[in-house]
């Protein structure tokens, strides 16, 4: 469960990896790390092989100035899985990550086992204030104020106004803090613009995946989503488990934005339930073919 590191591409990825079986591989959100799956871990791992990745830009992992884009992290996640020695796995991705594991899903279909979208992005317009605010012109210059240790240190008034912007004490306050904290580092605060200026803009999310569900035909594919979310609307995971034929949507009734913290034991159930009830994809060139030319 500790740290390892590998270099790739001349850059440092820290990742956690663990147990044995299947592999399943953990994707975070903006600002997070592999500490956000901290309590799902250990018993995924007497299952399966986990690999919990901090992603380019995040955790222990380098943060470059270089390539924030969905598609540079779902090919930096194929690299390190190859370079670990593992051909395919259940891809689980929350919040942004749910958009690289769906970005992955569609590059790599060949690679992929099963797909598992937590509090996703990429599925709807409708994104919190906070963020949005997060891309406004000039952001980068207010960023360092707000993220400066003498405040962040000062938990009680970070919480307060967090708290005033929907976000509940427990989990999602403590997640939301964490991922603002880290912001203080100068190159973590530059890697999260980028990243975030790919995938929104002021009005809301600016990348959809909702064109492309219909491929998911052919991927054993679970949502879970808490339906007190307060960063992307619960309504979102309902919208896309219509869209992708074969789905399966799970709620957390009490859960926000962080359902894999709000309730471990229940998301691992139900994620152990999914895999051991569902066989990997296979879905052969010509399959794929058939498919786009159906969608267009």
């Amino acid at each position: 469960m500790e740290y390892e590191e590998i270099v790739l591409h001349g850059h440092r990825v820290s990742y956690r990896q663990a147990g044995w079986g299947p592999v399943v591989v953990l994707i975070h959100g903006i600002t997070g790390s592999s500490v956000t799956w901290e309590e799902v871990i250990e018993p995924l791992a007497e299952r399966y092989t986990v690999v919990a990745p901090d992603l380019l830009g995040h955790g222990e992992s380098a943060k470059p100035r270089g390539d924030y884009s969905l598609g540079a992290y779902a090919s930096g996640i194929r690299d390190l899985l190859a370079a670990l020695g593992h051909s395919r796995a259940t891809v689980v991705g929350h919040s942004l990550g749910g958009g690289i594991a769906m970005q992955m899903a569609y590059q790599f279909p060949e690679r992929i086992d099963r797909l598992v979208l937590v509090s996703s992005g990429g599925l709807g317009r409708e994104v919190h204030l906070l963020i949005r605010a997060a891309v406004l012109p000039g952001s980068e210059l207010v960023l360092p104020l707000l993220a400066h240790p003498a405040l962040i240190d000062r938990l009680d008034a970070v919480g307060t106004f967090l708290s005033r912007l929907g976000f509940r004490a427990g989990a999602d306050l403590e997640e939301i803090w964490r991922g603002f904290s880290s912001l203080a580092d100068a190159e973590a605060r530059a890697a999260f613009i980028h990243t975030l200026r790919t995938i929104v803009d002021p009005t809301g999310q600016r990348v959809s995946a909702t064109d492309r569900l219909y491929l998911a035909a052919e991927m054993p594919t679970l949502l879970l989503w808490g339906e007190r979310d307060p960063v992307i609307p619960f309504h979102h995971g309902v919208r896309a488990s219509e869209q992708m034929p074969g789905s399966r949507l799970i709620t957390f009734p009490n859960a926000g934005h962080f359902p894999h913290r709000d309730d471990p034991r229940g998301f691992v159930r139900e994620l152990v339930g999914f895999v051991e009830s569902t066989d990997p994809a296979d879905i052969p060139e010509d399959r794929m073919r058939e498919l786009l030319r159906e969608g267009a």
